[in-house]
Parts: C-alpha cells; sequence; structure tokens
C-alpha cells in the first residue's frame, strides 16, 4: 500500500528512550527516568475523587467545545492567573494539547503555508506542520537570549509563528514586554501567532504572562498535563479570538467529536486542587537547585537556566558531537534516561541534552550520583 510523504516525519527521539529505558528495566536493571517531561505524581486527588464519583452515570459525548463548566473555569483561571477577563466561549477544550495544535493548524493554515518557530524547540511542532503538509521554518535562537527569538528574527515570508514560554527544552520565559514586541512585530507583517503555555504555572521567580495580556489576535493553547500533573488524561485547551470559534467548532467536530468526558470531569476538579499542585512545583523547585547545583560539578555547565518547567538544556558541545549516541551511552552505563537533544534542534542538536527534573527528588538525587561516577570514569 503506498503511504503519502507527509507521513514521513520524524519520531520522537524522547520516546524512543523512553522505549529503549523500558526494555533495559524488562532486563532487570533500575534506570533513573531524567527524559520524559511527565510529572511523577498523580493527579490531584480531588480530580479522581470527581470521576470516581462520576463512574456510575453514563460518560458520553459531550458538546464538540467541551463541557461548558469546564470553559468557565479556564476562563476564570486566566483572572486568577493574569488579571484577564476571558469570554468562556472563546475557550475550547481538546484532546490534549496536541489536539490543540491541530485544531489550530487546521483553522489558521493552508497547505503549503509556512510557519517559524524557535528552536530549540518542541518537536512535535515540526512534525505535525508536516504532517499537515505546512512548512515548519526554523528560527536559530541565542543563549544570550535564553533561547527566545527576537522580534527581528521572524522571517517575512511566513504565515504563522509559534512561541513558547515557559519553553521545551530551555525552561526560558518570555517578560511581557517580549510579547508585546513579537505579537507587534507579527501583526506587522501579518503573521498568525500560536502561543504555548502549557508550563504556565511552573514558576521560580521570573513570572509568566499569557500573550492574552497584550494581544487578543492569538491563539492560545495549554493543558493539563504538566501543572496539574494529568498527562496521560490527554485534556488541554485552547483560546481562539472570536472570529475563529465556529470555524474550531466545525473542525473539532468532525476531528474529535468531543474530549473524553471522562477526563473533562477531572479536569475540572483539579482547577479547585490548587494546593497540591503548589506541592508539587515545591518539588519541582528543589530537584531544580539540585541541578543547578551538581550539573556544572559534573561537567555539564554551559546551560541557560531554567525559569520555568522542569528542565536544563546544556550544551554539551565539548563533550560530545553526536548526542545520541552519547545519551545511549548514558543510559547504558550509568542507567540514566536522559533526551538527545537532536530532537529540539535538528541543526546544533546532536551537541546538546535536555535533563527533566519532574521525577521523585530522592530519584534525582540517584541520578546526578551516577551521571558523577559516569563522567569520572569517562
Amino acid at each position: 500500500m503506498k503511504t503519502s510523504q507527509r507521513g514521513q516525519v520524524d519520531p520522537f527521539i524522547v520516546m524512543d528512550v523512553m522505549e529503549a529505558a523500558r526494555k533495559a528495566e524488562a532486563a532487570g536493571r533500575r534506570i533513573i527516568h531524567m527524559e520524559v517531561g511527565q510529572p511523577a505524581t498523580p493527579a490531584p486527588k480531588g480530580a479522581r475523587q470527581a470521576l470516581a464519583r462520576t463512574l456510575e452515570q453514563p460518560l458520553g459525548y459531550t458538546v464538540a467545545l467541551g463541557l461548558p463548566a469546564l470553559r468557565q473555569g479556564i476562563a476564570a483561571l486566566y483572572q486568577r492567573w493574569y488579571g484577564v477577563d476571558l469570554d468562556p466561549a472563546r475557550v475550547v477544550v481538546t484532546p490534549g494539547s496536541s489536539g490543540a495544535f491541530i485544531l489550530a493548524f487546521s483553522a489558521l493554515f493552508d497547505a503549503g503555508d509556512r510557519v517559524a518557530l524557535g528552536e530549540p524547540g518542541y518537536p512535535s511542532y515540526r512534525q505535525i506542520l508536516r504532517a499537515m503538509s505546512l512548512e515548519p521554518v526554523g528560527i536559530p535562537t541565542r543563549i544570550e537570549d535564553r533561547y527566545q527569538p527576537r522580534p527581528e528574527d521572524l522571517p517575512g515570508d511566513v504565515q504563522g509563528l509559534i512561541l513558547a514560554s515557559p519553553g521545551n527544552p530551555s525552561g526560558t520565559v518570555l517578560r511581557r514586554e517580549e510579547l508585546a514586541a513579537l505579537t507587534t512585530r507579527a501583526a506587522a507583517l501579518g503573521v498568525s501567532v500560536i502561543s504555548d503555555e502549557i508550563y504556565h504555572g511552573l514558576d521560580y521567580g521570573a513570572g509568566f504572562h499569557s500573550a492574552l495580556e497584550v494581544t487578543d489576535d492569538v491563539v492560545v493553547i495549554n493543558s493539563f498535563s504538566k501543572y496539574f500533573s494529568m498527562t496521560g488524561w490527554r485534556i488541554g485547551w485552547m483560546v481562539v479570538p472570536e472570529p475563529m470559534i465556529r470555524t474550531v467548532e466545525r473542525i473539532a467536530q468532525n476531528m474529535f467529536i468531543c474530549p473524553p468526558h471522562a477526563s473533562q470531569v477531572a479536569a475540572l476538579a483539579a482547577l479547585d486542587c490548587v494546593d497540591e499542585a503548589e506541592a508539587n512545583l515545591a518539588v519541582y523547585a528543589a530537584n531544580r537547585q539540585m541541578l543547578l547545583e551538581r550539573l556544572p560539578q559534573i561537567g555539564f555547565d554551559r546551560i541557560a537556566p531554567p525559569e520555568g518547567a522542569f528542565y536544563i538544556y546544556a550544551d554539551v558541545s565539548e563533550l560530545t558531537d553526536d548526542s545520541l549516541s552519547f545519551a545511549a551511552e548514558i543510559l547504558e552505563k550509568a542507567g540514566v534516561a536522559v533526551t538527545p537533544g537532536l530532537d529540539f534542534d535538528p541543526r546544533r542538536g546532536a551537541r546538546t541534552l535536555r535533563f527533566s527534573y519532574a521525577g521523585a527528588s530522592a530519584d534525582i538525587a540517584e541520578g546526578l550520583d551516577r551521571l558523577a561516577a559516569f563522567m569520572a570514569a569517562r
């Protein structure tokens, strides 16, 4: 059977690393996971209890844009976090942030359109774009700019721009004035902006701002996966300009029918589980401090200190020019799974690694001990 050219996307390398780690564990080894951006904590207790109470009732289709109560709750979150008065009608609940990207790209772009994104950046941006016959256009960013693009870097021959704050893999944050400058430049060029804000709430002092604070002419994407520890529940959301609501609704009806009903019930309850989410954040903060102190001592000293999310992105060009092999060596000899930078930057990622600190503190400490021993023996 003939397959499409657009379907020939690159693998999501971190998932391959996870599979290699799983095989090692199946063979009896204990592996420390510092590769995947997944909280080690479960969904909030209140979310799990809310779902348990609902399981005896029918969980059928909901309306395509999501449960009205959940959309209202998400709109209230924007008032609480940013002071933004958001009409719940503009909130679209989605099957994870991945579903939101598919809806956004479908609503905004036509086949052949070009979409700019900073590099390093989340690899699935590129692959989803390619699978939809769109062309990703990488913007090489600089460590001195915290791996975030400058307004003058935006090409004039693109139809879209993806921003990410906090960024993955860097964990760095765009300031309010930087968001304003980037969105103003995009508007002047007639470029549609998508702002990925999936790591909001995971803040270590720099603060975080939504693009909605500076413009309504933007698609904002977020998720319950990170701050609310609900990765496997596959529930996210997007905020769209008012004129786009019906377009997105029609696409969502046909592509997804609706987001998972069970996950929507849990997500609504999770919005009230602030104390639990903040307790998880305190663990990430402690893990982050461990890495910032120990990684330079071990030999990974060229990093942009993360301001959000739960990653550290390290330039390892003095150690290797093949991050894929280097990560495989670390897994084999140290029993620590880390992510090669090739996932995030196809041009420069052979000389970088990403370390996730989303796991339990004891595991992170053990992982650092193993990395230290590995580097000392190398």
